[in-house]
């Protein structure tokens, strides 16, 4: 017997799934078209453990998960592997971008030291005719560097009860946010992409949907770039702003 374990790079469009998780009421989840492609494959199931599970219509553009396969002696590259997954994959939106072997101590989500996430906010009178499910549109104009001054008060080691989802399972709400840049691109007609990086080695559950929200509530005004301050101290969930739509998000790359 040879067990071999794989490290899988991952980009999936989340819009029509439950999010990453297999659903026990059978849902499609992204980890669920993945493990049947697998097992098409190799004749086995493999049960694969990724860095960090998406919500319901959260994307990834580099989402890392590994599995153990005991393919006995026959040869198998990283190449075959991804062809042949992404083969058994066909037209979903799930991509694998690279398989390679991993020594038997690799953990995806426990070896992991940071990750990425992107926000993408689409601002202008306009709708988004080609990517609906891939941003979050408002028509209000925002104020970038409102924004930019709020998101100052969230970076470093804080409690971030106010930007954690009541379903939250983690056992403490501190975490400490390394990054949080906004960028803006200007669009045809007067519109902007506003993107939000975020960086850290861990996520509250909604953590970074929640962050975008509040900023949002500065950028229109309702907000002052302070009562991001004030909201984070309060620990209080009931204190922050509103919630930022699943579309927008992305998991961006990990980082191990």
């Amino acid at each position: 017997m040879s067990v071999q374990r794989w490290k899988l790079t991952i980009e999936y469009q989340g819009t029509r799934y439950a999010g990453w998780q297999r659903q026990e009421d059978g849902i499609p989840s992204i980890q669920e078209e993945i493990e049947t492609a697998i097992e098409k494959f190799c004749g086995s199931f493999c049960r694969i453990f990724v860095a960090g599970r998406t919500d319901a219509g959260v994307h990834a553009h580099g989402q890392v998960a590994h599995f153990d396969l005991d393919y006995g002696d026959r040869p198998l590259t990283g190449y075959t592997m991804t062809q042949a997954i992404n083969a058994h994959l066909g037209d979903r939106p799930i991509a694998i971008l690279k398989a390679e072997p991993v020594t038997a101590d690799f953990h995806a989500r426990y070896d992991a030291v940071n990750k990425l996430y992107t926000y993408r906010l689409l601002s202008r009178l306009g709708k988004p005719a080609f990517e609906k499910d891939r941003v979050w549109w408002t028509r209000r104009e925002l104020d970038i560097n409102a924004m930019r001054e709020g998101a100052t008060f969230l970076l470093g080691k804080h409690d971030f009860s106010t930007f954690r989802a009541a379903e939250c399972q983690a056992n403490s709400p501190v975490r400490t946010l390394d990054r949080l840049d906004i960028e803006s691109i200007a669009l045809a007609g007067d519109g902007q992409e506003i993107r939000f990086l975020v960086e850290a080695r861990s996520f509250l559950h909604h953590q970074v949907r929640n962050m975008v929200g509040t900023l949002v509530d500065v950028g229109t005004g309702k907000w002052t770039p302070a009562d991001v301050k004030t909201a984070l101290d309060a620990k209080d969930r009931t204190k922050g702003g509103l919630t930022a739509p699943a579309a927008g998000l992305s998991l961006s790359r990990v980082d191990y």
